[in-house]
């Protein structure tokens, strides 16, 4: 089952869309074939406008919940423009009270995300929260870990992401955004926003460093996987690059 938000009942699936409709599953555990973790299936869906596709940044971040699991098991954890969910559903199975959120103007993706919660049995909250605009529910979102898959690609959206984040880091102070991205022109942006909205980044991974061989052979690009919180205090700082 999934929690109801403010923004409808899910939607029906026309003709066109099943057509379009894929499903993916992704295992989670020691090695593809064991039984000792789970399996999270999704469902993408190929319309070019939707782009509810599982993408590498996803991928990535969700093996990086798995193998941190005890740091989420209790959390509140808000995934911010979740689209097909991968990372948030793997919060949930491991123990983490899940927040579902995407841009509240995309119905079609806040419905597909509840099938993705249905078809897993998973529950989770879902939440239309389009970055840089302040609703009652939002205020109400107090996470202890932000996620952000591949959150990074339009430069043009980066100062209402992190302005969206560094409110809901200050709404919990001891929490943290961990994000997975590729790497694009746009990266002295970033920087020049993460110091204008107080944040700095504690820890910066290659994204392929944690990942099991079976799963790097179908991935690709230059992935990054970087923790920021507020800049409360003087300390060392990593560079993202």
């Amino acid at each position: 089952m999934v929690g109801n938000g403010d923004d409808g009942e899910p939607a029906g699936t026309s003709p066109a869309e099943e057509v379009m409709t894929t499903f993916s599953r992704h295992h989670f555990g020691s090695s593809e074939d064991t039984a000792d973790g789970f399996s999270v299936t999704i469902i993408e869906n190929m319309k070019e406008e939707y782009g509810l596709f599982v993408w590498p940044c996803s991928i990535i971040l969700a093996e990086y919940i798995w193998q941190q699991k005890s740091r989420f098991t209790g959390a509140s954890v808000v995934e911010l423009g979740a689209g097909t969910s991968l990372p948030g559903l793997v919060a949930a199975k491991v123990g983490a009270d899940v927040t579902l959120t995407d841009d509240s103007n995309r119905s079609e993706v806040l419905s597909h995300m509840r099938r993705q919660c249905d078809l897993n049995d998973i529950k989770c909250k879902i939440h239309g929260l389009t970055w840089g605009v302040w609703d009652t529910q939002t205020f109400c979102l107090c996470p202890n870990i932000i996620l952000g898959a591949d959150v990074l690609y339009d430069s043009c959206a980066f100062d209402d992401l992190f302005a969206t984040v560094a409110f809901l880091l200050q709404s919990s102070p001891s929490s943290v955004f961990i994000t997975t991205y590729h790497n694009r022109s746009g990266h002295h942006l970033i920087g020049f926003l993460m110091v204008k909205w107080g944040l700095k980044c504690v820890k910066l991974l290659d994204g392929f460093s944690f990942m099991p061989s079976y799963k790097t052979s179908s991935l690709s690009g230059n992935i990054q996987l970087a923790e920021i919180v507020l800049d409360t205090a003087n300390g060392d700082e990593k560079k993202l690059m």
